[in-house]
């Protein structure tokens, strides 16, 4: 079975590689083509993966291309994990929101919008040449903004592209630890969209242990989430927020805090990744060692710029174990191809799970998976100020989509206006024009 990996030369690829080479792996692929427009940035991949290939039990044979038919013929699977515009879009996207005094986080607020409306069109062409060319094949989505990316697929692919993101999953697994129990034991309710959610029940033989974990502190310690947000909050809510909420729930001190930071996130993952690739080019032999230290380091301090300075890099190894979005892909690989029934939290299309959404609206929920396709598991009414969130955020997306679809600066700025984290029309008009004049993508965006 081929697999195809859009964004081949990306740093996370080793992990994918990981756990497709694992001799538990639960989907098996004979080809793993990496596909990418830099191809220093691939060969550095290549390298990394031969390496890893000499102590993995049954490692797939390993392709590299950069034409994107050529990649795509035969595929059965294709993974997306494209970053249009790079670390230095993803820079700008950060601090063009701070210079005007919002939030700048890679897919929360504008800085997600700017994203989005230079990746969309690259992710429309994707989906257009996957069911010209491979139309057979499943996509799984990483690409950021998961949700809007993955909905605007739809339009070509329909239901066989299907979005995926660890961070829930993190969640489940440590909410599954801190009541004691086990992934298969437990029944749980979790809804929202993608980097918006909130896990609102977790049940083990028919019982909701959701009020003890919250009336615990040692069990809700375990819960990064919890220690994010503050233990009163997390109990006030009555269920445990997916970390990307400390953004909307804590505006003011995430803002204040990355801007009083030396630098961005973007910054900081610019700087440690430009030198893994310049090393590893340079030391090919000693490639996968350098990767491996660079990995742990960017893990440690994953959301560390919206941490308190003595905690920035105050992560517990529970919160980085346990694997990450591609075991989450490799599991639903399996359920697609083999027919074995998992329960997992995806983005796929609303139909009525959520009744005050759009039908069309990608959601974040807990799926059945099974052979040929997945069905949203039924969730419990939303409340009004989590659904209140919910819609206004959606509508902030559907605008984008729609802005990018049609190529409507209108559109864009009235989506920036409407986003919960930006306090002014002003500062909208004044964010999307600085987004055109400093990223390129975003300027193409409206060509």
């Amino acid at each position: 079975m081929k697999l195809t990996l859009i964004g081949g030369g990306g740093f996370r690829v080793p992990q994918i590689f990981e756990a497709l080479a694992a001799k538990d792996a639960s989907a098996r692929v004979t080809e793993l083509c990496l596909y990418d427009l830099g191809p220093e940035r691939l060969e550095v991949m290549r390298s990394v993966l031969l390496q890893l290939a000499g102590s993995t039990p049954r490692p797939p044979r390993i392709t590299v291309e950069t034409d994107l038919d050529t990649a795509l013929r035969g595929a059965s699977f294709v993974f997306s994990a494209m970053r249009v515009g790079g670390a230095a879009g993803r820079i700008a996207d950060e601090r063009v929101a701070l210079d005007l005094g919002v939030l700048g986080q890679e897919t929360v607020g504008p800085g997600g919008l700017a994203y989005a409306l230079r990746t969309l069109p690259a992710a429309r062409r994707l989906a257009e040449r996957v069911a010209a060319v491979a139309p057979e094949a499943w996509v799984i989505n990483f690409t950021n903004p998961a949700g809007m990316v993955t909905e605007a697929m739809r339009a070509a692919l329909g239901d066989r592209v299907i979005g995926i993101c660890d961070t829930p999953i993190g969640l489940m697994r440590r909410a599954v630890h801190a009541v004691g129990s086990t992934p298969e034991a437990v029944d749980f309710d979790y809804v929202g969209l993608n980097h918006l959610g909130w896990l609102r029940r977790i049940s083990v033989d028919g019982q909701d242990r959701l009020p003890a974990l919250l009336a615990d502190n040692t069990a809700l310690g375990q819960m990064e989430e919890a220690r994010l947000m503050g233990f009163d909050w997390v109990r006030a809510l009555g269920a445990v927020p997916n970390e990307y909420l400390y953004y909307y729930y804590f505006q003011r001190e995430a803002t204040e805090r990355i801007r009083a930071s030396a630098e961005t996130r973007g910054e900081f993952l610019q700087r440690q990744q430009a030198g893994f690739y310049e090393q590893a080019h340079l030391y090919p032999n000693s490639a996968l060692e350098l990767w491996q230290q660079t990995k742990h380091d960017r893990e440690a301090s994953y959301m560390a710029e919206s941490r308190p300075e003595e905690e920035h890099n105050g992560r517990q190894e529970s919160d980085v174990d346990g694997g990450g979005y591609q075991g989450v892909a490799l599991d639903l690989m399996g359920g697609l191809t083999h027919g074995t029934s998992a329960t997992m939290i995806l983005n796929v299309a609303n139909r009525g799970t959520v009744p005050e959404l759009p039908d069309d609206a990608v959601i974040e929920v807990a799926c059945d998976v099974r052979a040929g396709g997945v069905q949203a598991r039924k969730v419990a009414p939303v409340r009004a100020d989590m659904l209140g969130l919910l819609q206004q955020v959606k509508a902030v997306e559907q605008m984008t989509i729609a802005a990018s679809l049609h190529r409507d600066p209108v559109l864009a700025w009235r989506a920036l206006a409407a986003h919960p984290l930006v306090d002014s029309v002003t500062v909208a008009q004044k964010l999307l024009d600085t987004y055109r004049q400093v990223i390129p993508g975003v300027a193409a965006a409206f060509d």
